[in-house]
């Protein structure tokens, strides 16, 4: 490997012999500084930083020095000098780069540990604009790129997790670092920045409300490394975006093994859906493959428990069980008899903790809350070549703006099982079909070409639950059946009547309508419209 602009080969060892250090985050700082001083390095700061390290009894030079230049308007600007610049930037090996750091008296710096201002943070915690905007770090990055870029002479240290291991490779090498180590943390040092340039610009464009910025950036940090990805021979990772939304990205595990991809993106789908119901009654999600197997609420965790499980006990082993209250002993009881990999609620009682503690593999999350179904957000695809980038799907229809289409008008039973039904039914894979009873879902066909098909499925699957719990009739007799979309055909609407149900709720919008509403009416069926479609691909 060489400096191609100048054609130098790169050193593998490179001593270290001064370190400037400015950081936002100072975990670890001091015992990392002393085990620098221990060595020989002379240590260069800036405010703060400078100010706890003095503190601790280490001799530390200003910036200052560096740059015979003071810091100025309210620390805004302080390192952005070529005497900071020049000392991260040079080619140590080229002639003219030395004659022009001794014209202008540079002094070489070979360690850069810069961390920067929380604006995560200050964006998380609510902050006005103002102080936002404030805490867009403009030094920091400047450094953290320079001393990346130049990585064959510069070490840059990003964060404190890097500390120990940079210690240890000056203690083992004679105060000097390796190139692969420089390399290594140079790739990291831009990910960090591009990920807080993307966090800033995220900011940016959610408060001007632009939608579609002409460049859109994302960036994320990393929670874990998987040992595959959705089959065995796909490589994943998990990362945080920095969004504050309870859910499995932000939640405690409690007990059991680390989750795999396929286990992140069921827990996800599991939570988001019990979420829509809320704190009004206890609410239950089982789900398999990021579709639900079965939903209800009940007046207690267990009932609601117990409801969902039996409206697809085959499908809900090994699935994915999402509380909207804390996990109660008696609900543990009942989850323990059949095999779940994760149980993912906003808390859980000692009691139910000791009961799933004899199930080791079985993991139990804490989130602390409820998502919000209202919060706006973002979700992404990847296509070849590109992102498809849209706003989350906070819709929600409430049941006083439901449209009754039809000479029948639902009783009051059958609208709370509208809108219970169709908050499941935006959760569901699209073609999306739900049949549900007193709060309750009693067939769900998912993910089907043919909406018609979906309906049949969701039947087939009430009639097989039928028969596990030795019911002479299926459950979706006296049902009401949600869509997704609307029905494009009445065939769709006809297999729900055949099944049982006795009353619609669709999003309408439909060139058939009329024929669908006309086939309702023919059947004596109840049918609203939503005017809001729940596609999920």
């Amino acid at each position: 490997m060489a400096v191609v602009s100048k054609n130098h080969p790169v050193p593998d060892l490179v001593r270290v012999r001064r370190a400037l250090l400015s950081v936002s985050d100072k975990t670890g700082l001091v015992e990392f500084a002393r085990g620098l001083a221990d060595l020989g390095v002379e240590l260069v700061s800036t405010g703060g930083t400078r100010a706890a390290l003095e503190a601790a009894g280490l001799t530390v030079r200003d910036v200052s020095e560096l740059t015979a230049f003071p810091e100025i308007m309210d620390g805004r600007v302080k390192t952005l000098h070529p005497g900071v610049h020049g000392g991260l930037l040079a080619i140590r090996d080229d002639a003219d780069h030395r004659s022009a750091m001794q014209e202008h008296a540079i002094e070489e710096i070979d360690l850069a540990v810069v961390n920067l201002y929380p604006f995560e943070q200050t964006v998380a915690g609510g902050a006005d604009a103002a102080t936002i905007v404030e805490n867009i770090d403009i030094g920091g990055p400047a450094m953290i790129r320079a001393s990346a870029k130049n990585h064959a002479y510069v070490t840059a240290i990003t964060d404190p997790e890097d500390y120990d291991r940079v210690l240890e490779a000056l203690r083992s090498r004679d105060g000097s670092i390796p190139l692969a180590l420089r390399r290594e943390l140079a790739a990291l040092a831009f990910a960090r920045t591009a990920a807080y340039d993307a966090a800033v610009s995220g900011w940016f464009a959610k408060d001007l409300s632009l939608e579609a910025p002409r460049h859109r950036a994302f960036g994320g940090q990393l929670l874990d490394v998987m040992r595959y990805g959705e089959n065995p021979h796909q490589a994943a990772a998990f990362y945080s975006t920095g969004e504050i939304r309870p859910g499995v990205s932000t939640a405690k595990l409690l007990q059991g093994k680390q989750l795999s991809y396929n286990n992140i993106n069921d827990t996800d789908a599991a939570f988001e859906l019990v979420s829509e119901f809320g704190q009004d009654k206890p609410a239950c999600a089982i789900i398999k493959h990021a579709n639900p197997c079965g939903v209800a609420v009940g007046d207690t965790l267990s009932e609601a428990y117990r409801r969902a499980l039996e409206c697809d006990q085959t499908s809900a082993f090994g699935g994915i069980i999402a509380l909207n209250r804390p996990l109660d002993a008696e609900t543990a009881t009942e989850i323990v008899k059949t095999f779940t990999e994760v149980i993912i609620a906003p808390d859980a009682s000692e009691e139910a903790r000791q009961i799933l503690s004899a199930k080791k593999n079985l993991r139990l999350m804490v989130t602390g809350e409820l998502a919000d179904p209202h919060q706006p957000g973002l979700t992404v695809k990847t296509v070849a070549g590109g992102l498809l980038v849209q706003g989350r799907d906070n819709g929600i229809v409430l049941p006083e703006d439901f449209k009754v289409v039809t000479k029948r008008a639902p009783d009051a039973r059958e609208l709370a099982d509208m809108d219970f039904a169709f908050r499941v039914a935006k959760h569901v894979k699209s073609n999306a079909i739900v049949y549900a009873v007193n709060g309750a879902t009693v067939g769900i066909g998912a993910g089907q070409m043919s909406r018609v098909d979906s309906a049949r499925i969701a039947a087939r699957k009430a009639i097989d639950a039928a028969e596990v719990l030795g019911l002479s009739t299926p459950l979706t007799n006296g049902s009401v059946v949600a869509s997704d979309a609307f029905f494009p055909f009445a065939d769709g609407l006809l297999s729900a009547i055949e099944a049982g149900a006795t009353a619609v709720i669709q999003p309408g919008g439909s060139m058939r309508d009329q024929d669908v509403i006309d086939a309702a009416d023919a059947a004596g069926v109840a049918m609203v419209f939503t005017g809001m479609r729940h596609f999920r691909h």
